[in-house]
């Protein structure tokens, strides 16, 4: 295989159109095709990381997504958060996190904490204020 530095689009997908087959057919790691594979897969993803970065998603996302995932409920997280009531203000945007709900929900739950802290987009708080009046 012949492996070379991906700088733009075209070497991008050359890289997927080599990589593709493989997938299929992943080569045993340690011998010369499977070095091959790891070394442009990561050259794929370290192209993909700098050219398409994925944006993590805000801390309401994050906590139903890990609801969503672990069949967890409203109760469930009443530890993390206090009670049902203020489970629900944080789910509808209407209470913001505090740094112990943050901790407790990282550390009882495994919902990353860099998620847990990303700022909230103020127009999203705003049009749900004004939708509540």
């Amino acid at each position: 295989m012949n492996i070379r530095p991906i700088r733009n689009d075209q070497d991008y997908r050359a890289a997927l159109k080599a990589l593709s087959p493989l997938f299929d057919n992943e080569p045993e790691p340690g011998t010369p095709e499977g070095d091959d594979f790891d070394v442009l897969l990561t050259l794929v993803e370290a192209y993909e990381a700098k050219h398409f970065p994925v944006d993590l998603p805000n801390p309401i996302a994050a906590i139903k997504f890990r609801m969503e995932q672990s069949g967890l409920t409203v109760s469930d997280l009443a530890p993390a958060i206090g009670r049902t009531n203020r489970v629900y203000e944080v789910l509808n945007g209407t209470r913001s996190l505090t740094l112990p709900m943050i901790w407790k929900l990282h550390s009882q739950f495994g919902i990353p904490a860099e998620s847990l802290i990303k700022p909230m987009e103020r127009v999203h708080i705003r049009a749900r204020a004004g939708a509540a009046r």
